[in-house]
């Protein structure tokens, strides 16, 4: 399948600002299930290409305004092929080892009742694939998809009691429970075209991989309780969705600051199948 992607970013300051400066993780993966055709960020106009490639394998941008400013305008489109492999991330280099990806985080430290839904998970099935999938089947039915229900702060152990959250919350969940149980977890940001009926608007999203002895990497999305397929489009990863965020920035000043954002996904030729703005 060949995915269009039109992702606008843009950040207002009231006053302006002395300084803004901000890393961007914007361009999608490559590997044997995902080929960007063409791809285009722009920021304030310019065009930005990634200055190099951190030990998750994602290329990364710095860039800094200075001398009061008021606005900022990100823009990453076009267009991307993908192929279904069944979640595996086959032919993807990347410099760190899985197991730096044991680390826990502030966001996906386990508790008490984690620990019980990895154990429950891990006895559920004999081989490290199907445990992994029963641990994605676990997640999926213990929290519920509740847009505003959880926010960005939100620990996987809070996401778990209050069983109900989105995308980050469900892959926070599913890596705070594998990393307990020894699997290497990561927390991977990207797009996804929602089915046909239009269940879900979402064109942002988050999944989590998880490293499964004698495959590799392969990723699982709680949200849908499936391993990704060519409706999703792998842009970066991380230890959890701070670590991963595609666009991070920092204002220097005292301003009020306005987002706005809006996405959509679609196939090629195709009208808009997933927009969300903000």
């Amino acid at each position: 399948m060949i995915l269009a992607v039109s992702h606008r970013t843009v950040y207002r300051y009231d006053p302006k600002v002395a300084a803004v400066a901000m890393r961007l993780k914007l361009f999608p993966s490559k590997f044997d299930g995902q080929r960007p055709r063409r791809w285009k960020v722009t920021f304030n106009g310019k065009t930005v290409t990634p200055e190099f490639t951190n030990g998750y394998g994602d290329g990364v941008a710095t860039l800094f305004l200075r001398g009061g400013v008021e606005d900022v305008e990100v823009v990453a489109e076009g267009e991307v092929e993908t192929t279904d492999l069944a979640g595996v991330l086959r032919g993807f280099r990347a410099p760190l080892k899985p197991g730096v990806c044991l680390r826990p985080t502030p966001r996906t430290r386990a508790d008490a009742a984690i620990l019980a839904l990895a154990k429950e998970a891990d006895a559920a099935a004999d081989t490290p694939l199907d445990r992994a999938h029963a641990l994605m089947d676990l997640v999926s039915t213990r929290i519920a998809y509740v847009p505003g229900a959880t926010d960005g702060a939100t620990t996987a152990a809070a996401a778990l009691e209050k069983a109900a959250g989105v995308c980050q919350d469900h892959a926070h969940v599913m890596i705070a429970a594998a990393r307990a149980l020894g699997w290497p977890a990561r927390y991977v940001a990207g797009y996804y075209l929602p089915d046909a009926d239009g269940a879900d608007d979402l064109a942002t999203h988050a999944w989590a991989e998880i490293w499964v002895s004698g495959i590799g990497w392969i990723g699982f999305d709680a949200t849908h309780d499936i391993c990704p397929t060519d409706s999703y489009v792998r842009v970066c990863s991380g230890l959890d969705a701070i670590d991963a965020a595609p666009l991070r920035g920092h204002a220097e000043g005292v301003a009020d600051e306005t987002l706005e954002v809006a996405v959509t996904v679609r196939p090629h030729g195709a009208q808009a199948q997933a927009q969300s703005q903000g």
